[in-house]
């Protein structure tokens, strides 16, 4: 599964960039080893290496590998620019759908920095329901984990990052200062696993031999609080970051705007505030 979802971003990406490159523009290669290596690498490497392969029997490499899905692999994709690519690689039509597609109203809701934790709490409140356990040793549930996290992911970044010009350095203000205090609030769902003192998701031991490594099951759901805590926490300091960017940007740009009126126009625009 995880594999081809991998070909599949790597062959529409590839195809995309060898589009732009035949019209004689340029494409960065740094945008492309980002994409390739840095985006399908980590996205393979979570999903076949050690977390994915003991996804199954540890509670902590699944809740891991879920995490990583949601923050780490969507950021890294997101950094080779494919809605900048898409829209360069499209006709006039293709890029009317991909416009109208991230200025709708739920994906300008998702691009708001400061639902990315609530989104994030929904989807970590899984781990203190016994449901977790059902998804993590289901194969419809692993699979649904490849492809719709990431896509969830992207969701929520790629916003951030490709579609910043319609916001206002006020909102972008707002926002930042919002997603501080949400610091807070997507690191309560790996708190509470962390310290209960039961086994949420219902179940007990692997069934059969293991090795003598694997943690009980109380420590098992202990180690996944941990990490799920401290990956909230740090996957919350890149958009913190983006939105310093975003901010500097958006103040630029309406620092320009000013700058380009005429004292009548800006008189007048004077007047109208007051």
């Amino acid at each position: 599964m995880a594999c081809g979802v991998a070909l599949v971003l790597a062959i529409v990406y590839g195809a995309g960039v060898v589009v732009v490159r035949r019209k004689g523009e340029r494409w960065s290669g740094w945008l492309v080893a980002a994409f390739y290596l840095l985006g399908i690498g980590s996205f393979l490497v979570v999903n076949l290496g050690f977390l994915g392969v003991y996804s199954h029997e540890l509670r902590w490499a699944f809740s891991t590998r879920t995490a990583l899905l949601l923050f780490v692999s969507p950021a890294l994709l997101a950094l080779g620019r494919p809605v900048t690519l898409a829209r360069r690689t499209l006709g006039p039509r293709g890029v009317g759908i991909v416009d109208r597609f991230l200025a709708s109203r739920p994906i300008r809701f998702l691009g708001n920095a400061v639902v990315e934790p609530f989104v994030t709490v929904i989807i970590f409140a899984i781990f203190l329901t016994p449901f977790a356990g059902v998804v993590r040793l289901s194969p419809v549930g692993q699979a649904a984990v490849t492809i719709l996290i990431p896509a969830i992911g992207l969701l929520l970044v790629l916003p951030l990052i490709e579609y910043s010009s319609h916001r206002t350095a006020f909102f972008v203000t707002v926002e930042f200062l919002l997603a501080f205090a949400a610091l807070i609030v997507d690191a309560i769902p790996g708190i509470v696993v962390r310290l209960s003192g039961t086994v949420l998701d219902g179940l007990g031991a692997v069934a059969g031999a293991h090795p003598p490594w694997y943690p009980n099951p109380l420590r098992d759901q202990q180690l996944s609080g941990d990490l799920l805590w401290f990956i909230a926490e740090i996957a919350d300091v890149p958009v913190l970051i983006i939105l310093i960017v975003r901010w500097s940007r958006v103040d630029r740009k309406e620092a320009k705007s000013y700058d380009d009126l005429s004292d009548e126009e800006m008189d007048a625009l004077t007047r109208e505030h007051l």
